[in-house]
């Protein structure tokens, strides 16, 4: 498989880890708010070979605990399962970060033992959900889907709404809470313009529409936390 990038040395990745983290090209969103666009609009590049990585991480024995393998979207790569099985089969762990767009796949990397925590990408409200994903419909049947699998799969993991003024409002708290209902755990994420987003004009909220969209929130999952402010 192909990687378009790698950051060598994390602590805020994976959470309580010390990580390693590859960025995998293409998604099928357009987030408005997505800080890795060139992952997900420019043509893929030459990138660093399987080969090249793997010897890195042989490098790494006893340093790094695990890879975080985000993009883009990685489970859109037909071959991120056998990606997957190299990386444990050296030892590490792996957190996987995903929209949840492709279940089938995701239940198939669960039921093989390829990752060890995922983190979930929850958009927006259902009604709102493709407006946030920079498209005319999102089939939410799968965003569901992988919302299930994750919370029943017996891994560790997290769900993580990056929050955008204007693009969220109070009402979608309780929307979102709905579809991850029961959940371990939620991050509320401040969105922050880090430069070469996918559109213009973006606005992080206040620090008081995060804590009481945090109170909204609370009922919905049994940590329900804010990261970024």
């Amino acid at each position: 498989m192909k990687i378009s990038g790698l950051l060598k040395l994390s602590a805020l990745d994976y959470p309580g880890k010390i990580a390693c983290t590859v960025f995998t090209h293409g998604c099928p969103f357009r987030c408005p708010f997505c800080h890795n666009a060139a992952l997900v609009t420019e043509k893929e590049e030459e990138g660093i070979s399987e080969e090249e990585f793997f010897a890195f991480l042989n490098k790494r024995r006893g340093i790094l605990d695990g890879v975080a393998v985000t993009g883009g979207e990685p489970l859109m790569r037909a071959d991120l399962p056998d990606f997957l099985r190299g990386i444990k089969d050296m030892g590490y762990l792996v957190k996987l970060d995903t929209n949840g767009y492709y279940p089938d796949t995701l239940q198939k990397c669960i039921e093989a033992g390829l990752v060890d925590f995922i983190a979930m990408d929850i958009k927006n409200s259902p009604a709102k959900y493709a407006q946030s994903c920079g498209r005319e419909s999102v089939d939410m049947e799968k965003i569901r889907r992988s919302v299930e699998i994750i919370k029943n799969s017996g891994v560790d993991y997290e769900f993580r709404t990056t929050a955008v003024a204007g693009l969220h409002e109070d009402a979608d708290f309780p929307a979102m809470g709905e579809m991850i209902k029961g959940a371990k755990a939620w991050y509320i994420q401040l969105f922050k313009d880090s430069g070469g987003l996918i559109s213009d004009g973006l606005i992080a909220p206040s620090a008081e529409d995060m804590e009481r969209w945090k109170a909204l929130a609370m009922a919905y999952a049994d940590i329900v936390e804010l990261r970024g402010i």
